[in-house]
């Protein structure tokens, strides 16, 4: 029985917590869009701003998205997927890495369950997601976003979201 199981995602690689100083300058450049987007978040409820950005698999173009609340909270978007829908509204629909940054002291915050499955509908094969902290205090004194040896949780959709669902129509 356990051909049942045998299409089931499954993580390429192990989650880790690397500096952001030692990642590739292309996923530096996605956190820092993420951390930029997260500023535009329209978060009158929560006041917990996130951002996201996605680079289609093709051409390398990335798409940013933040979180925008509503009264109602049932029609609230978080920022994943804001930017997938942004991206699929202009016809990407494969990524190749997503990045997401929140702050909570002491932990990373990485996407929400929904966000999780959202991306997975995209994801065809596993893809990185890169999550990091934005420290506040920077958006004032208009530091630089990151520095060298901050933290960044480097994981992946299918480390975030296993043996997940997604149709398996041909």
């Amino acid at each position: 029985m356990s051909h049942l199981t045998e299409n089931f995602a499954r993580p390429e690689k192990a989650e880790e917590v690397v500096t952001f100083g030692s990642l590739d300058p292309a996923v530096q450049e996605l956190l820092k869009a993420a951390f930029e987007v997260r500023q535009r978040a329209y978060v009158p409820y929560s006041g917990f701003k996130v951002g996201a950005a996605f680079r289609a698999k093709s051409s390398g173009q990335m798409f940013t998205g933040c979180n925008v609340e509503n009264a109602a909270f049932t029609p609230c978007s978080c920022a994943e997927r804001t930017a997938l829908t942004k991206a699929v509204s202009e016809g990407t629909t494969e990524f190749s890495v997503g990045a997401v940054v929140a702050y909570e002291p002491d932990v990373f915050t990485t996407p929400c369950g929904v966000c999780r499955q959202f991306i997975r509908e995209f994801a065809n094969d596993d893809i990185p997601i890169y999550v990091a902290q934005a420290i506040e205090a920077r958006i004032a004194t208009k530091e630089d976003s990151f520095c060298s040896e901050d933290p960044v949780l480097c994981t992946s959709i299918f480390n975030l979201l296993p043996s997940s669902f997604r149709t398996y129509r041909k």
